[in-house]
């Protein structure tokens, strides 16, 4: 395994964005444009579960508490992740500017852009939270919308990953889903992850990705998903900029390109999540 002690860098280009990816070593930030990976580094050492960003903070979600650090320019400051009172987490998520957290008894709570404390959605708490994304909610027992200051059941079961954007997705041990007229299913089969363009218009999907075991598919209009090039090794998440990226949970970090996925090792495993701000 490569050591990310100190910054190492592939390359310097304009037009850079930064990816953050939480893994059971730390948050790696990753700069990267088009299908080029250039500088990356540890920029938080912890045994991270999850990762999400809002325009003005990176969120991670730990053992011990969700820790926040803002960002400035575009990218987050050294040493700069604080605590923030929630106490142990198993998911974070973002909806606008707002952060949203899960703990491990299904406590789920939200926390304003700006606020300092977190209010708790409901004085229930839910089955196993896996994944949140916008006002959606993974999790063992099925999907739960955030409605009104609380949460509402909105079918499904044993969900894996749950994606927001543009058209809602659930990844299942039964199968992917999306919302329609309810749930319909659109593959069988288990599935492990999902993601969509979080720049997708309402009602419509334009880049979206689905991960069952080893096998990882594109959205390709109309209701049909294709198979993609093989990554060579299990894919944890995928996240949009110039191109598609994604991570695996060994440590490789990929970007699509024409001829296929482009890895590159970042240094760190047991890969749990990745966030392209």
């Amino acid at each position: 395994m490569h050591s990310i002690e100190e910054k190492r860098v592939y390359g310097d280009r304009e037009g850079a964005i930064t990816a953050y990816v939480a893994s059971a070593f730390g948050v790696v930030r990753v700069r990267v444009a088009g299908d080029t990976v250039g500088e990356f580094g540890l920029c938080e050492r912890c045994e991270a579960r999850d990762v999400a960003t809002t325009d003005e903070s990176v969120a991670i979600a730990t053992d011990e508490d969700v820790r926040v650090a803002p960002l400035e320019d575009g990218d987050v400051v050294e040493e700069s992740f604080a605590e923030t009172g929630f106490g142990p987490a198993v998911a974070v998520g973002a909806d606008g500017g707002e952060l949203l957290a899960a703990s491990p008894d299904g406590r789920v709570a939200r926390r304003p852009a700006g606020a300092t404390e977190w209010t708790t959605l409901t004085d229930e708490t839910v089955a196993s939270v896996r994944a949140i994304d916008g006002d959606l909610v993974g999790t063992e027992d099925g999907v739960y919308r955030i409605h009104d200051g609380g949460l509402d059941h909105a079918g499904l079961t044993d969900v894996r990953d749950i994606s927001a954007a543009g058209v809602p997705l659930a990844a299942t041990a039964e199968g992917l889903y999306k919302l329609g007229n309810g749930w319909m299913a659109v593959r069988e089969g288990p599935f492990d992850a999902v993601s969509a363009d979080p720049r997708s218009e309402q009602g419509t999907l334009t880049r979206a990705h689905a991960v069952a075991s080893e096998e990882v598919y594109g959205y390709a209009g109309d209701d049909e998903w294709d198979a993609l090039p093989d990554a060579s090794e299990p894919i944890v998440d995928v996240g949009y900029g110039e191109t598609v990226y994604a991570v695996t949970e060994g440590g490789t970090f990929l970007a699509a390109a024409e001829d296929g996925w482009r890895p590159h090792p970042i240094g760190v495993r047991d890969v749990t999540g990745l966030a392209v701000r």
